[in-house]
């Protein structure tokens, strides 16, 4: 795997090469020190993945890694001395494109290195998403749901999003209140440490309330739930959201398949659930099997992805009942909601 790293601090670079070089197959590709730099050495040169750091002259890593998604796109990690005292520049990094973050590593004592390990993993996984398509989970099978009323549930908007998703739900979220009633649960592909970052980014964004989704809770009316762990979400049998590691090889964590298949199987409702922008293809599977049981299904376009992979995936399913532009989704979903209401009402009212 051939690595570039954007940074201008000497000894970071230093502890950067150490530690991509204790993996024979990485190679380090070129260095830039600013992200200018990077912009033009990544049209030059693209590599499989670059290292970027957030705070920098010149250009900063939220608007290197803006170009390079539009201009040389490819895979970005931000690798940053602090992660949450930058929590708004890596949510906008992420919201243009970058796939996720992590602590730069330090030389400690004795010039050991210390974070290396986590970077490394972070590596790994990001090359399994580009080397291979991994297998979906299988959530469920053999079970049968819970015999309740569509009813007793609030509707429910289920969303599944992955690189650029920040930025993405937080243009649909904004557009959602005039919705009551309305139960929202997302999973987006983010690492457990950012998750209450990601809900208190997005709760700022929106009239909304915003929160991480605990082990238990179920959907409620008027709230957003986030998925928090690099476990999956899933919904029980008992219609709460529940955590589980399996499938653990599976590299998307927490994956929008396993969420989504969860849904097809547990939730008495027919209701929208969305995949938007993201690598690989998580989701599309999940998203098929939902339209399949009679939800509104949605996808978005490819001129407003960052990264059109999980939205195509869909597409390639025919999946999405509907794909369209980001800033038209919102409105697709409140006009489906209302629907829905008033087939409800009619229904009760018939004899």
């Amino acid at each position: 795997m051939r690595i570039a790293v954007v940074n201008n601090m000497p000894l970071a670079v230093e502890v950067l090469r150490r530690v991509i070089a204790k993996v024979p197959e990485h190679t380090l590709a070129w260095l830039a020190v600013n992200g200018q730099e990077a912009v033009g050495k990544c049209h030059q040169d693209r590599p499989d993945l670059i290292l970027m750091d957030l705070v920098m002259p010149v250009m900063d890593g939220v608007q290197a890694t803006g170009k390079i998604m539009k201009e040389s796109p490819c895979a970005i990690l931000i690798v940053t001395a602090t992660v949450e005292g930058n929590a708004a520049m890596v949510f906008e990094a992420m919201g243009r494109g970058a796939l996720d973050a992590v602590g730069t590593p330090v030389f400690g004592a004795g010039m050991t290195i210390e974070g290396g390990s986590e970077l490394l993993k972070k590596i790994s996984t990001i090359e399994k998403l580009l080397m291979k398509s991994p297998r979906s989970p299988k959530v469920g099978a053999g079970l049968k749901p819970t015999p309740t009323g569509p009813g007793d549930h609030p509707p429910l908007v289920a969303i599944g999003s992955s690189t650029g998703g920040p930025k993405a739900l937080a243009a649909i979220l904004s557009a959602l209140p005039p919705i009551p009633g309305v139960a929202i649960v997302i999973v987006q592909h983010v690492d457990a440490q950012f998750a209450r970052g990601l809900a208190a980014w997005l709760d700022s964004q929106t009239t909304l309330r915003v929160e991480v989704a605990r082990e238990g809770m179920r959907p409620s009316a008027d709230t957003v739930l986030v998925a928090a762990t690099d476990d999956h979400l899933v919904l029980g049998k008992d219609l709460a959201l529940h955590y589980t590691p399996d499938p653990r090889d599976y590299p998307y964590r927490p994956s929008v398949n396993a969420f989504f298949l969860s849904l097809e199987h547990y939730w008495p409702r027919r209701d929208v659930a969305m995949l938007l922008t993201g690598m690989g293809k998580d989701g599309a599977q999940g998203l098929a099997a939902l339209r399949q049981a009679g939800w509104h299904t949605i996808a978005q376009n490819e001129k407003s992805s960052v990264v059109y992979g999980m939205p195509a995936a869909a597409a390639e399913l025919n999946a999405a009942v509907e794909i369209l532009p980001i800033e038209m989704i919102a409105a697709a979903v409140r006009r489906k909601i209302d629907i829905n209401r008033i087939d409800m009402t009619s229904s009760r009212k018939d004899p």
